[in-house]
């Protein structure tokens, strides 16, 4: 599991490191690159398994409905296989880095099977929102496992 988050910077030429941990966690879940692609308002990486079966639960739900339809067309459209080059970094697809706004400080948070990389300002935003918003997000969350 990805745990914890800190902040990494993006080049000019949309490379940026992985936190060590991160990456012996990757290479430890996965021999294959990782696959990077849109989420929300972030970007998510997901070890390559992690990836393909994300992907082959959501292509089993209904094919008719539009809202599923839209969901896989965004997520799976957005995705690119991200290798990790000899000194850690992988490089951010410049569509996918202009659709995260992710410029220089990146965010980089584990989030259970997956990494989300994040504008270090809207992180900070949202868990600022999140925060605020704790007690009703967690009766929320409480209600889902009952």
């Amino acid at each position: 599991m990805f745990r914890g988050r800190s902040v990494h910077t993006i080049d000019s030429k949309n490379r940026m490191s992985i936190p060590s941990g991160f990456r012996v966690e990757l290479e430890r879940r996965s021999e294959r690159a990782p696959i990077l692609t849109n989420q929300n308002t972030c970007l998510a990486l997901y070890p390559y398994e992690d990836w393909c079966e994300f992907e082959d639960r959501l292509m089993s739900l209904s094919a008719v409905d539009p809202d599923v339809q839209a969901f896989a067309r965004f997520m799976v459209s957005g995705a690119n296989e991200c290798p990790i080059d000899k000194q850690g970094r992988i490089l951010v697809p410049s569509t996918l880095r202009e659709f995260a706004n992710l410029d220089r400080h990146v965010m980089v948070a584990g989030v259970g099977n997956h990494l989300e990389l994040w504008d270090k300002a809207r992180f900070d935003e949202e868990l600022t929102k999140t925060q605020a918003r704790f007690s009703e997000i967690s009766q929320a969350v409480a209600k889902l496992g009952t």
